[in-house]
């Protein structure tokens, strides 16, 4: 029955209990089925305090286990070392031919691959193979498409259910320097039909081929990933994390097939303390798959070209207060370190220049804090939490872990466009609040 419909019934009934009573239950189960059909999943991300690496568990296989990944932007596939103890019942092999490999639009179909040993997964005659590798170290390798059950959340709540997940089995020695009990890499790349934000959208009508990424600063509690449309809510209080974000639209990086599905974008120039600092610009331009800016979460802090890291290293310098004392860097992993007797600390992290990465057009920029553009390295020193390395087989500028954690980023894959939150500490708030029985 419909609220109409009761209302009707019982305006001349006597018993008003009985309706106030029904009316509350029809809205309990209404709020009830908005969970059931929601749009969005949250997906919990941990930091792993000695790699710094960002993990999340997704459930694999029959019977179904927790299997830990790290979470990488540009993979294009889930991942998965299929030679330490892979075992599931429900495991296929993608065929070439098949619509699965027509489907996944593998580039490297080696079809007249020969497995030597007995077939196992990751091991198997005429299947399709596509070149996927493992960011931390740099290697790629083809490697065996296959199939498997895929769940998002745990029992009780499994939130999603795909029973033929696409994947790519790799081998053991490619899955090295990942973070303890890590058995795989998460990938959510753009310009794979079998990212896992991608292919979730193909198999499920409820989502959409937008994600939004929100790390925590602490090793303690999860931040989240949430795939699917916005809208993107934290509490205590209750905010709409996924409004007023800048945007700006991915750039397009086609000269490597292995780096397709990074994420690239256009930065104009960078300013700090409202000042323009002076860049080489030819470095800010991809050309020929070299230079311009990259987004990544497997690499910890952001890394400059040194041309540039030295502007901004000057620049930052220049822009400190008077009283605020240069020291020698006790690390060899930053260039710039300071006495931090002198800085007072504010809602959004020590108070030091802010620094903007200014996208395609001045009025697009993204607003970095001291939370995250310096770091505590000892009780009285904090250091510019960059790195300067020469990039020359590399982006100029690769956006890290450190300077993404508690601000939410908004990839929309449909209008190929990105979204930037500046810190939500300036809300009040953290990327641990997300609700998690979304």
């Amino acid at each position: 029955l419909s609220p109409i419909m009761l209302t009707a019934k019982f305006s001349s009934s006597s018993n008003i209990y009985t309706f106030i009573l029904l009316f509350l239950l029809l809205n309990i189960i209404s709020l009830c089925s908005s969970i059931v059909l929601s749009t969005t999943l949250t997906l919990p991300v941990t930091k792993d305090s000695s790699t710094l690496q960002y993990i999340t568990v997704i459930g694999q296989r029959t019977p179904l286990i927790p299997v830990n990944f790290t979470v990488h932007l540009g993979s294009a596939s889930l991942l998965v070392d299929c030679e330490s103890g892979y075992n599931s019942s429900t495991y296929k092999p993608v065929l070439c031919k098949s619509k699965q490999c027509s489907f996944a639009k593998a580039e490297f179909n080696a079809c007249g691959h020969f497995c030597l040993s007995k077939p196992r997964p990751g091991c198997n005659n005429n299947t399709c193979h596509t070149l996927d590798g493992n960011p931390i170290i740099d290697t790629y390798t083809g490697v065996e498409l296959a199939e498997d059950v895929l769940a998002i959340g745990s029992k009780p709540v499994v939130l999603v259910s795909q029973p033929k997940f696409i994947f790519t089995c790799i081998k053991s020695f490619i899955m090295t320097h990942l973070a303890k009990g890590v058995t795989g890499i998460a990938g959510f790349g753009h310009n794979s039909t079998i990212s896992i934000p991608n292919q979730l959208a193909s198999l499920d009508s409820r989502f959409t081929s937008k994600f939004g990424i929100c790390l925590s600063s602490s090793t303690i509690s999860s931040g989240v990933i949430f795939i699917g449309s916005s809208p993107y809510y934290v509490y205590n209080p209750m905010i709409d994390i996924s409004k007023n974000l800048v945007y700006t639209p991915l750039v397009k990086n086609t000269f490597t097939t292995s780096k397709f599905s990074e994420y690239h974008v256009k930065v104009s120039s960078i300013r700090i303390a409202g000042k323009n600092v002076p860049l080489n610009k030819t470095l800010l331009s991809i050309k020929q798959g070299l230079g311009g800016t990259r987004i990544s979460t497997t690499t910890p802090f952001t890394i400059l070209h040194t041309t540039i890291y030295d502007a901004v290293k000057i620049a930052f310098i220049n822009a400190l207060p008077k009283n605020v004392t240069i020291v020698e860097p006790p690390t060899k992993q930053f260039g710039l370190c300071f006495s931090s007797k002198n800085i007072r600390n504010t809602n959004v992290g020590p108070d030091v220049p802010v620094i903007d990465i200014v996208f395609h057009k001045k009025s697009a920029f993204w607003r970095i804090y001291g939370a995250n553009s310096v770091v505590q390295v000892s009780k009285d020193v904090m250091c510019l939490a960059f790195v300067g390395q020469d990039q020359t087989r590399a982006p100029s500028i690769e956006i890290g872990g450190y300077q993404l954690e508690e601000n939410l980023l908004l990839f929309d894959l449909i209008e190929k466009k990105i979204g930037f939150s500046s810190s939500l500490k300036l809300q009040q708030t953290s990327c641990s609040k997300y609700e998690k029985t979304s």
